[in-house]
């Protein structure tokens, strides 16, 4: 058996404990974002457990595109999965919007209160979310959050990576396989720096546009009146030869200046003014 042989193998041994980990719980509420990893999720849950022992909610909020919020109710529905979405507003969250460094811990703290009772109105176990192997080796306040609620992450128990999930999901047939990775849009806004709604739709009338000109992955960090450009580096050139259209846009949404970050994409980038991390060493994303 091969390296690569041994790797997939590894990761079909991992689901199958993250269904017999299922089992254990009896019965779930999912924090269903859409995203690759929460998908996955939910769908093992049903998998694990049956459509009647499962419910996906997905928080709907101005940190939360509203095409995110209707394509998780559409894959929810695909996988015959029982969903709620939650109105919520994270910008009311006192201590949210002043942007502090643990801003996703009172994100996922509010998120969570609401998830608990929830679960106990529908008679279900246990709430989970989709933090990931990953996440234990990055800067995730939302993992406190979760401790302290006793809310639970099983992809992280049978510690699943995002290559594992994405090569996982593929096989399983669900679309998100591919999806480029999501945060929530006030992850774009440096810390300290106030989140007003007006930046976050800005944000997100930025980021859209520039999907719609053939970008799958992009960021567009927001920096008072400059927008920062992440792509991969491979689009790093595609994306100068459309300057000034790019610009032309960016400009009437709202922002003075325009720049490409030459470093690329990377996830949580404004995270690197807290441990000191070079952005030229910081692009490695290896999937199976």
């Amino acid at each position: 058996m091969d390296r690569e042989e041994l790797a997939l193998e590894v990761a079909w041994n991992k689901y199958h404990q993250l269904l017999e980990r299922l089992e254990t719980l009896q019965s779930v509420v999912v924090a269903f974002s859409g995203g690759v990893d929460s998908t996955f999720l939910l769908r093992a849950a049903v998998t694990a457990l049956g459509i009647d022992n499962v419910l996906a909610v997905t928080a709907d909020s101005e940190t939360y595109p509203e095409r995110e919020r209707d394509a998780a109710i559409a894959l929810a529905e695909e996988m015959g999965a029982k969903h709620v979405a939650l109105k919520t507003s994270e910008l009311n969250i006192p201590g949210y919007a002043e942007n502090p460094v643990n801003r996703c811990y009172f994100c996922k703290n509010e998120l969570f209160s609401h998830l608990i009772p929830i679960a106990d109105e529908y008679a279900l176990n246990q709430v989970v979310f989709g933090a990931i192997a990953d996440d234990l080796g990055d800067h995730r306040p939302g993992l406190q959050a979760a401790k302290e609620r006793g809310v639970l992450a099983p992809l992280q128990d049978v510690m699943l990576y995002k290559r594992e999930i994405r090569y996982l999901s593929k096989e399983l047939g669900l679309r998100t396989w591919d999806k480029p990775s999501l945060a929530c849009l006030s992850s774009r806004i440096p810390y300290g720096e106030i989140i007003t709604e007006r930046k976050l739709n800005m944000v997100d009338q930025a980021e859209f546009f520039l999907t719609q000109l053939g970008l799958r992955q992009v960021r567009v960090r927001h920096h008072d009146s400059l927008a920062r450009i992440e792509v991969p580096r491979e689009h790093i050139v595609e994306v100068a030869q459309m300057a000034d259209m790019i610009t032309t846009k960016l400009v009437e949404i709202g922002y003075r200046y325009v720049a490409l970050d030459l470093a690329g994409y990377r996830t949580g980038s404004l995270n690197e003014v807290l441990d000191g991390r070079s952005t030229a060493n910081s692009n490695g994303h290896s999937l199976v």
